[in-house]
């Protein structure tokens, strides 16, 4: 028990051996670490402080060679839209009064002339009109054919009378009632030529409005779509309940076809009017049809930031429809 206790004690004690070192003097191992350190830095920093030997000049004759300076050249493409072939001459002829249709003359996919009957409608009614207004135009003509004779008789009893009146064989009442009968005689005769007038102008016009039931093609061009068959009745204002037609047929210039697109108002600046496009139908992928820039309308749409443009075809293809969907490149000219 008693070693035990000795042995606790010494382990207790402190070891007065190691006071002969220098006070806060750094242990060989850490001595060595710093060495360690030092050769590492001042390696690295000798590396990095090492000058980067310069690149050797190329001679400006290998860069630009011996025929100058070399130009550039801007892609064949340019600037692409989407839109729609349109014609520019295009009418559904309607009529201009109300009538049912007896005949219609014309089928889809028909060339037509300007003038030509397309429809004729019924106006049996109109007709009479017109006949009833004739005849009053002839009995103005015969009024005033007998205004004018009584006139001239007039005019000759006036001279008669005058020249008795000279004589003293007439009296100066009965010269006075000759020329109030010839003045008479030259007012009916104004009047009956006014009334001739409003005669053959109402005759005219019941006549004008005969013509209306028959139902011409106001241009050439091909029918693309018929509205109206025999029987259905046609005005020219639409009614209620889809009973009355308010057209014939729709007509088309097909030499009028051209293509309107739509390009966003950002890039608007590289289209001007006059410039070459490279036009491709959907329809006909294969073929490229050489156009150019009609005119680019002078308004952006507000909703879709977009101005219209009007392209018009170099030349006619019978490939062409209205309504074709249609690819554009404005081709950009090469510097």
């Amino acid at each position: 028990m008693n070693e035990d206790k000795s042995e606790l004690l010494k382990s207790l004690s402190i070891d007065r051996s190691r006071d002969d070192e220098p006070a806060g003097g750094p242990s060989p191992l850490i001595l060595t670490a710093i060495i360690a350190g030092s050769v590492l830095v001042g390696g690295g920093a000798g590396w990095f402080l090492k000058p980067v030997p310069k690149a050797k000049p190329v001679a400006a004759e290998a860069v630009q060679g011996t025929a100058g300076p070399a130009k550039v050249v801007a892609p064949a493409g340019g600037l692409t839209a989407s839109g729609y072939v349109v014609a520019r001459t295009r009418a559904t002829v309607a009529a201009e009064v109300t009538g049912r249709v007896v005949e219609v003359r014309v089928e889809e996919g028909q060339a037509v002339r300007a003038g030509q009957v397309l429809a004729i409608l019924d106006g049996s009614l109109a007709a009479v009109d017109a006949a009833s207004n004739r005849a009053r135009a002839l009995t103005a003509q015969a009024a005033l054919n007998s205004a004018q004779v009584q006139y001239l008789q007039a005019q000759r009893d006036l001279a008669r009378a005058e020249t008795l009146a000279k004589s003293g064989y007439v009296s100066e009442a009965s010269l006075q009632a000759s020329a109030l009968q010839a003045r008479v005689a030259a007012a009916q005769e104004d009047l009956s030529r006014a009334q001739l007038t409003v005669a053959r102008s109402e005759s005219n016009r019941t006549q004008v409005q005969l013509g209306k039931y028959e139902i011409r093609a106001p241009f050439s061009g091909i029918v693309i779509d018929k509205a109206a068959q025999p029987g259905e009745i046609i005005s020219p204002l639409s009614a209620g309940g889809g009973f009355t037609r308010t057209g014939i047929c729709t007509i088309v210039d097909m030499d009028s076809l051209e293509i309107e697109v739509d390009v966003n108002e950002a890039y608007i600046g590289r289209v001007s009017t006059g410039q070459k496009v490279e036009a491709i139908l959907d329809a006909f992928p294969e073929t490229v049809l050489p156009a150019r820039v009609i005119a680019k309308i002078p308004t952006a749409s507000r909703d879709k930031a977009t101005v219209r443009v009007r392209i018009g075809f170099d030349s006619k293809d019978v490939r062409v429809l209205p309504e074709m969907a249609v690819k554009v490149t404005f081709l950009e000219p090469r510097t």
